[in-house]
Order: structure tokens, then C-alpha cells, then sequence
């Protein structure tokens, strides 16, 4: 039988931005933290690189602001980047309290703790903190450690969320406040009711709408594919990271080389030993990550080649074991030594820079639901990531959201008894090969038609597609019972959609979209923001 759960909180997403919030809500708060899977099956947990914070004495938040400016395409929202940078050094003081192991360096003196700072693309300072080449694990690790102790917040795992329940979903009247979510626990195949007077989407981005890519399976988008239905807007979805250096590897999936290869003096190299990087960008393998996988992307399909060379062998062996040991290490079990030979490597999506639109507490158009992390848009980004930015992004808006709603948990009333699941009218499904195709068909028409470089005619073909799938997946969704593979096939899809909805408005090339059709940019900067069918009449 399907379950009925109430908590204060419900958190969707259990990595940084989740966990994040979750430990900054008081003690007497009940929250419940979602993950589909296990709980370290997020992005969070494979960043290597670090967190971009203003800590060093010579550097400033003035100019980490300009830095993420110049970066952003000129997109970025200016009040949103200061905001964020200006938060920076004490969400990293937080983390420090929390006991996460950044690397140290006594050689070192950044005026802060003594903590070694790397510097990576588009950065004019060092200001990455870090822990070794494995600082998302660190983080998450000790995120985890600090939430296990706290006895208000219940960490379930294996339970993939279906949809929001809102007060309009239910004909509740006119307003459209979030209520809860229904849940899939995978392991009975029920669909589960979970009430909240706040719901929290932590869900990460939609790098899995693309072929190849860097994020983890669970990479799907559901927290915008969600806000989305509920009347949600969303902006900015077209600019699609591309992170320059995924390992090259038949048996390496998704295993990322960390920027910060190149910022200690890695080089990019053609099969013959050629640097290229200069002929493409006067700060060559420092330019922002748009530019190198633009690049990358050029010499590969100039030259037909199946990938090209990252190398980093020139510096002593001790230094490249002691800053990338999980990048060496893994490497090694592949049988490529970093130390003496080039890394093989290829562009691969990384993270979505677009998503639900927020404030700077992490509200969104739909009361009661927060958006934080990835699946948000905050304006910090722009039309591109600097790189680092996206973990303090998380911490930054993560706490100010718990801030809110702590401020406004006593003015919400409980949601009280919520429907269950209505799953009379569906069957068990006998025909998954289905799933398994449309998956395949989207994620390769998607790096075909609106990959690293675009037009407008790729764009409407992938439109076409997407558009036909999106029907068949609907209709599977109304007759059968919902799956993980389902859920994420369904969600998907939905922001495959909004990507090239958001692709075909803008008519120019900035950042990371780049369209051959309109190779420019234009002299005014627009953010794309796109209004799902109902948000007049929720607004009215």
C-alpha cells in the first residue's frame, strides 16, 4: 500500500544544496532529504576542482565579481554576482565549522588558515579552495557526517520524486501554493504522498539530455522538468556547459579531468605533440570553458580525430600525485601514467547554467517552493559558468533559503491529509524497450542538433523530434506504472524541449550558445525566459 509522509521540509536532492539547507534549519525542524538513489549519487560527490571564494588578501570581491562578469557573457545579473561573491568567505567559514578537509598548504600564506588556493580558467586570482582533486566528495562526506547527527532530519534514499502537489493540481481554490510532492520508493514500486509546508528542489541539472557528458545518470533534469508543470518559469536554458576535458576511455564513463589540470600549467595538445590552443584564444588553455570546448570541438572535426590531448607530464611526477591523486590514480587503472604521457580527452555537456527561475532566497513563481543549485536560475551565471561558482551558488542561496524559511515557518499552516497517488487506470508495462529507445533517440539528437555549435536548422530538427517523442512518452506515462527510467525518460524530454524552445529565441551567439546562423552577438543583452501555459492565469 502506498504511504501518506508529513514533514516541515521536504527536500529534493541530497547533495550540496540540499544538505546545505537542510543543516541550516533549526533542530525542531522536521525535514525529510530525498535521493534517488544512494545518497552520494549526485553531482556533488564527483566535483574535484573546488570552490571559488574571495579569501586571498591580494584578491578582491571586486574583481571576482568582474571575473564573473567577463565570463558570463555579459548576462550575468550584477546585483545576483555580488550578492553570491559577497557571501563567499563566510559559506566557506561554514564549511570549515563543519569539518570539510580543504587542502592546506604551509608554503602558502593566503591570510586564510593557510589553505592552498588554485587558480583556474577565467579567474584573474587564486581562489579556489579545495581538498585535494576530490573536493566535492570531501564536502558531501562531511555534509552527511554533520546531517546523520541531527536527529530532525530522516535522509531517505531510493525514492525518485513524480510530480509536486499543488493547491491548483488539487482545485484548491486560486491560489497555487506547493503542498508536497508524490514520491516513487523504488524498492516497493509505490508511489508514496509526502506533505511539507516548504518543498525544496536540490535536484541538480540536465546534462543527460545530451550523448555525452560528465554528470552522473541521475543528471535529468526532474526539478525543472517539475517546476515547470507546477507554473514555473525557467530562463536561460540554451547555455549548456560543455566541459573542455572528459577522459577519453571505451571503459571511463563520465570521468571528468578537473580545470585545475590546466590552471597548474597543463596543455592541450593534437596527436602530434602540436599545441593549438593560442590560435583560438590569447589566454589559450586559460580561456573560459566555452571557448576551449569551442576549440576543441573545431580540431576535432577539422582534423577528423576522436579526441585530443590534455598533458600534463612536463611537471615533476610528486607534484601531479600529490595535487590530482584521484585523477592519477584512475587514470593508472586505465594504464595511462599522467606523469609520463598525455591524458586523452573530449568535450562532454557539464552543467546547465539556465533553470526555474529565483530570487535570492531561492523562491520561485509557485509559493512555497524554493529552487537552489543547478536546477535554479539565479542570474550568477550568465550565458557561462565560471568555473567554481556553481558549489558556492549552492551554499550561498542554500543558506539564505533556510534563513527564509525559518523566518516564515511559523505563518505556514500544514498542509493536512493530501490525496494518494491514483494509480487504478495503469498496467504493468510489458514493452520498457520503448524507454530504452526514446532515451537513446533524444539524448543522441540532442548532441547532433543542439550541441557545442548550432543552427537554426538543427535546432528545428531537433525540435521535430523531441516534439514526437514527448507525445509517445506521454502516452506511455498515462497507461503504464511510473518507473525511475520512466520518470527521468518523462522529465527528460520536457527539458530537452525548453533548451531548444530557448535555443531558437535567442538570435545571436553569446557564451555558450554559439549558432553559425548568427555568429555575433547582439549590442543588447536579454536573459530567455520562457512562461509555462498556465503562469497568466496563476498570476492573476
Amino acid at each position: 500500500m502506498s504511504q501518506r509522509f508529513a514533514y516541515d521540509v521536504l527536500v529534493i536532492g541530497s547533495g550540496a544544496a540540499g544538505l546545505t539547507l537542510a543543516l541550516n534549519l533549526p533542530t525542531d525542524v522536521r525535514v525529510a532529504v530525498l535521493s534517488k538513489g544512494e545518497l552520494a549519487s549526485g553531482s556533488t560527490f564527483w566535483a574535484q576542482g573546488g570552490v571559488a571564494a574571495v579569501l586571498d588578501e591580494r584578491d578582491s570581491v571586486d574583481a571576482h565579481v568582474h571575473d564573473t562578469l567577463v565570463a558570463g557573457g555579459g548576462l550575468c545579473d550584477e546585483a545576483a554576482v555580488r550578492y553570491t561573491v559577497s557571501h563567499s568567505r563566510s559559506a566557506i567559514e561554514w564549511l570549515i565549522e563543519q569539518g570539510v578537509p580543504f587542502t592546506r598548504d604551509e608554503n602558502i600564506h593566503s591570510g586564510f588558515h593557510d589553505f592552498h588556493l588554485t587558480r583556474e580558467g577565467g579567474h584573474s586570482h587564486r581562489r579556489i579552495i579545495h581538498a585535494a582533486d576530490a573536493t566535492g566528495a570531501a564536502i558531501f562526506r562531511t555534509l552527511l557526517d554533520r546531517a546523520r547527527e541531527r536527529s530532525n532530519i530522516a535522509l531517505l534514499e531510493h525514492k525518485v520524486a513524480v510530480d509536486l502537489i499543488t493547491e491548483r493540481k488539487l482545485n484548491l481554490g486560486d491560489s497555487n501554493r506547493c503542498l508536497g510532492a508524490y514520491v516513487l520508493d523504488r524498492p516497493s514500486g509505490k508511489v508514496d504522498t509526502f506533505s511539507a509546508r516548504a518543498v525544496i528542489l536540490a535536484t541538480g541539472g540536465a546534462s543527460k539530455a545530451y550523448l555525452y557528458t560528465s554528470n552522473p545518470d541521475g543528471a535529468s533534469g526532474d526539478g525543472i522538468a517539475m517546476a515547470w508543470r507546477a507554473g514555473c518559469r525557467v530562463a536561460n536554458m540554451e547555455f549548456n556547459q560543455f566541459h573542455p576535458t572528459c577522459l577519453y576511455h571505451p571503459k571511463a564513463k563520465s570521468f571528468l579531468i578537473t580545470e585545475a589540470v590546466r590552471g597548474e600549467g597543463g596543455l592541450l595538445k593534437l596527436p602530434n605533440g602540436e599545441r593549438f590552443m593560442l590560435r583560438h584564444d590569447e589566454r589559450a588553455e586559460l580561456a573560459p570553458r566555452d571557448i576551449v570546448a569551442r576549440a576543441i570541438d573545431h580540431e576535432m572535426k577539422r582534423l577528423g580525430l576522436d579526441c585530443v590531448y590534455l598533458d600534463i607530464s612536463h611537471k615533476p611526477a610528486e607534484f601531479i600525485q600529490s595535487h590530482f591523486p584521484t585523477i592519477y590514480e584512475r587514470c593508472l587503472s586505465y594504464g595511462i601514467d599522467i606523469t609520463r604521457e598525455p591524458i586523452p580527452v573530449v568535450p562532454a555537456a557539464h552543467y546547465t547554467c539556465g533553470g526555474v527561475v529565483v530570487d535570492d532566497c531561492g523562491h520561485t513563481d509557485v509559493p512555497g517552493l524554493y529552487a537552489l543549485g543547478e536546477a535554479s536560475c539565479t542570474g550568477l551565471h550568465g550565458a557561462n559558468r565560471m568555473a567554481s561558482n556553481s558549489l558556492l551558488e549552492c551554499f550561498v542561496y542554500a543558506r539564505a533559503a533556510a534563513a527564509d524559511i525559518t523566518r516564515q515557518l511559523p505563518t505556514l499552516s500544514n498542509p493536512g491529509e493530501l490525496p494518494f497517488w491514483d494509480a487504478s487506470q495503469v498496467t504493468d508495462s510489458d514493452e520498457d524497450v520503448i524507454i530504452a529507445h526514446n532515451w537513446d533517440e533524444l539524448r543522441r539528437s540532442m548532441w547532433d542538433y543542439v550541441g557545442i555549435v548550432r543552427t537554426s536548422k538543427r535546432l528545428q530538427r531537433a525540435q521535430h523530434r523531441v516534439e514526437m517523442l514527448l507525445a509517445e512518452i506521454d502516452e506511455f506515462y498515462s497507461n503504464y506504472k511510473v518507473s525511475r527510467d520512466l520518470i527521468e525518460l518523462r522529465n527528460l524530454a520536457q527539458v530537452a524541449e525548453l533548451i531548444i524552445l530557448c535555443a531558437m529565441q535567442r538570435k545571436e551567439s553569446r557564451g555558450l550558445h554559439y549558432t553559425l546562423d548568427y555568429p555575433n552577438a547582439n549590442p543588447t543583452t536579454q536573459d530567455t525566459v520562457l512562461y509555462p501555459p498556465q503562469f497568466a492565469e496563476l498570476t492573476h
